[in-house]
């Protein structure tokens, strides 16, 4: 018998492993915590491991406009309402232009009800709009400065779909799926351990895709050499950057420091503070750091390893930058697209203290590529965390 419902209420469904990944548990707690009402009207759980599980639901809000807000905190934590409904579409008013009410994504996989069937949104990334092409009948995620006049972007919740991350049926062990734990107080060794099995098992066994996103301190703290057999070994599949990392590699593969320090033993060198001037002088005259490289003048280090190895490299110029070094691109908006490029198709990227790159980075990935992030600042995690970064 159908459910008679009140003014102020609706049914809604939700599939898939909402136990174990916590995903009734959040849209229990999302309605609590908007102070509304719900009733669980069908609950069928997965028998095995590999089994999902249904629920339907009935939430209740004061009124109508509580009630949209419940539902549309819902629809991003995976619901749907019962009956699907067709994806509402508007045109782009001009280049660079949202209708208004435009669909904000998350960087979930979603998808969208269209011409009777379900379609994958592709290139998903967080706080973007999805275009619809009704002619070729697919569906992108894009930036707002690279949205043309006339093209149909989805407005209003109706007809999205949102598939949240899960947890792996083959276990998590040390990244606890959904955790937003971080700690300098672990056992760092063992968790180093198992980041390289994770890097190793990344690589052999699936063949994935890794980048580095990297600051300057890899140098400072000597750990250059590290991240460089790395890519010589054929771990890393690209290098995200700004000046300062290469400024940094190329002063300690010509002097043997790192803004004037010697890494080996952390002595000040004599006249140290103009050895990072040195050695963007150097990298003007050779005119590049490929051709400090066929010159046979950089015979080591980061950026060594990367154009010896043809491994892509990009470095993104900020305002605080001395030089820049020829190779940084100092257009920001060319350097993100540049960004994108290299981080198409990734399944893991290790951060690696740079606060304003890795963030950044975040906020370009879907949420299922793996993150593993390294920093000095605990809140560094947090903030990614925070932002959606698994």
């Amino acid at each position: 018998m159908e459910l008679i419902k009140e003014k102020h209420e609706q049914e809604i469904e939700v599939k898939g492993h909402l136990i174990d990944s916590m995903i009734l548990t959040r849209i229990f707690d999302k309605v609590m915590d908007l102070r509304g009402d719900f009733q669980v009207l069908e609950f069928k759980i997965g028998k095995k491991k590999k089994d999902p599980s249904y629920s339907r639901l009935l939430i209740r809000g004061k009124n109508q406009y509580h009630l949209a807000e419940i539902l549309e905190t819902l629809y991003r934590e995976g619901a749907q309402p019962v009956s699907v409904q067709e994806v509402v579409l508007e045109r782009a008013p001009k280049d660079t232009v949202m209708p208004d009410n435009f669909y904000s994504t998350t960087n979930n996989d979603t998808q969208v009800y269209y011409d009777g069937s379900w379609i994958d949104v592709q290139n998903m990334m967080m706080d973007k709009c999805i275009v619809v092409d009704t002619t070729k009948r697919n569906a992108s995620c894009k930036m707002i400065r690279d949205l043309k006049r006339g093209e149909m972007v989805v407005v209003g919740e109706r007809g999205v779909r949102i598939i949240p991350q899960e947890r792996p049926r083959e276990g998590v062990d040390i990244f606890q799926f959904m955790s937003s734990t971080s700690s300098s107080e672990r056992p760092t060794n063992q968790i180093a351990r198992k980041v390289a099995l994770d890097i190793h098992h990344t690589k052999e066994i699936y063949n994935g895709k890794i980048v580095v996103v990297s600051g300057p301190v890899i140098v400072h703290s000597g750990a250059s050499e590290a991240l460089s057999k790395l890519i010589r070994m054929g771990y890393v599949d690209g290098l995200l950057a700004g000046n300062a990392l290469a400024v940094h590699d190329a002063e300690n593969a010509l002097l043997g420091t790192s803004l004037g320090m010697n890494v080996k033993d952390g002595t000040l060198a004599v006249r140290g503070h103009r050895n990072h001037m040195q050695a963007i002088n150097e990298v003007f005259k050779a005119d590049s750091l490929k051709n400090m490289v066929k010159k046979k003048i950089l015979k080591k280090g980061i950026m060594f390893e990367c154009i010896t190895n043809n491994v892509p490299f990009i470095l993104a110029g900020s305002i605080r930058d001395d030089g820049p070094i020829p190779d940084v691109i100092i257009d920001i908006v060319e350097a993100q697209r540049k960004y994108k490029q290299i981080l198409s198709g990734a399944k893991m990227v290790l951060m690696l203290s740079s606060m304003l790159h890795s963030i950044a980075v975040g906020n370009m990935l879907p949420a299922s590529v793996k993150v593993v992030a390294v920093d000095i600042s605990q809140p560094v995690v947090t903030k990614l965390l925070d932002r959606g970064t698994t």
